[in-house]
């Protein structure tokens, strides 16, 4: 579950990470009045909450000083499409904004935890030169990058923070400001830890004035398979930025990412989902969708999987690939046949079967009286899938 930059400020404040003064967020126009009330006089800076980054050089950051001038900036981005690097052509809908008091950092850093899956623990990455460019540093200065590896203690341990401290260039003389600056890292790591984060990022982490360390940027990744534990961040995830196929497929039981390309994947296991995009991609396909129904799926999650599918406007075929291991082909043919006829499929289906019970499955199939492409071997089955995209609603 990714958090919005409000969210993640917010749960950070309760591990001690300080976060810039805020007067609320705007999710209606009928919020604003008492948003601005709160706020008093400017100058603030109107955040859109979406989640990518590049907010600043597509629009989605402002810094508005006139007070008259609060108004009309928050119904202008309320609702915008917000276009960035990360978001591609068709953006993302700006639906909150923060409003958050300025600041103006003596300096700017980068700090971030990641689960690293190949070192098999935690990361702590930082850099003392952060803010928007943090990636073309990290490009052409790999050097810049400080890595440092956190322990099965999970906590940043006295000798590390003393280090990061000092090549960051934020040890200092006054004692008092060293530890201080040292604590901040170690709640940040501790943070995560208790988070079941797979990743904390702070960027900008401002140096202030004063010498204190802030937050004045922060993404922040919590691992879905660990949301039992944390009935604390029940509210951030109804308020999750979900499109309507997400939330049907959270409601389902069915895990699903959209993509960007035009043939639509039902597959269950998330190692054959893989493998099936690989083998799209392979033979020239673009898959639009990872959609993952399960080892153990009925009927009505196979049909509201279809529908999941196709209320995207952009696939023109569904590839079905089912290894029936624990999952039985036949009750998956039975989904298939009847989610075809429920959706009035409209596209190209192929179906590949394979495993317990795949005769049977394939009966129903046949038997069906629908547009069904049946193929057992995997690799034509995805050939055939591409084929069939390409040629869908061109004149004969």
């Amino acid at each position: 579950m990714k958090l919005l930059e409000a969210q993640a400020k917010e749960i950070l404040c309760g591990f001690g990470i300080p976060v810039p003064e805020n007067a609320g967020m705007v999710s209606r126009p009928g919020d604003i009045p008492r948003v601005l009330k709160k706020a008093g006089a400017g100058p603030w800076v109107l955040k859109a909450q979406v989640l990518t980054g590049g907010r600043g050089k597509a629009g989605g950051i402002r810094v508005v000083r006139a007070s008259s001038q609060m108004k009309k900036n928050l119904l202008e981005m309320l609702g915008m499409t917000l276009v960035t690097a990360q978001t591609g052509p068709e953006g993302v809908p700006v639906r909150q904004v923060l409003l958050e008091k300025p600041m103006e950092p003596a300096r700017e850093l980068y700090f971030s935890v990641a689960l690293d899956r190949r070192l098999g623990c935690a990361l702590l990455i930082a850099s003392s030169e952060g803010g928007v460019e943090i990636e073309t540093l990290a490009r052409n200065s790999p050097e810049k990058i400080l890595k440092m590896e956190i322990g099965p203690s999970g906590a940043l341990e006295d000798n590390q923070a003393r280090e990061l401290l000092f090549r960051l260039g934020l040890y200092d003389s006054d004692q008092k400001k060293s530890r201080e600056r040292a604590q901040f890292f170690k709640n940040c790591v501790r943070a995560f830890f208790a988070l079941d984060a797979s990743l904390l990022e702070i960027n900008p982490l401002a140096l202030t004035a004063k010498g204190g360390l802030v937050c004045l940027d922060a993404k922040v990744t919590v691992d879905d398979n660990a949301l039992f534990r944390h009935p604390e961040l029940a509210r951030y995830e109804k308020a999750a930025c979900l499109s309507p196929a997400e939330k049907e497929a959270k409601a389902a039981g069915i895990s699903y990412i959209p993509l960007s390309g035009d043939i639509g994947c039902m597959v269950n296991g998330a190692g054959l989902a893989m493998a099936t995009m690989d083998l799209l991609k392979q033979h020239g396909g673009d898959p639009a969708n990872f959609l993952d129904v399960g080892g153990g799926a009925n009927v009505e999650q196979v049909t509201r999987a279809f529908k999941i599918i196709l209320s995207d406007k952009n696939v023109k075929a569904v590839f079905v690939n089912i290894f029936g291991g624990i999952m039985r082909c036949d009750v998956i043919a039975e989904g298939v046949v009847s989610a075809a006829k429920v959706v009035k499929l409209s596209v190209p289906l192929v179906v590949r079967l394979e495993g317990n019970r795949k005769e049977e499955g394939a009966a129903i199939l046949s038997k069906s009286g629908l547009d069904i492409t049946s193929v057992g071997d995997l690799s034509l089955a995805a050939a055939r899938a591409v084929e069939l995209s390409r040629n869908h609603g061109r004149t004969p």
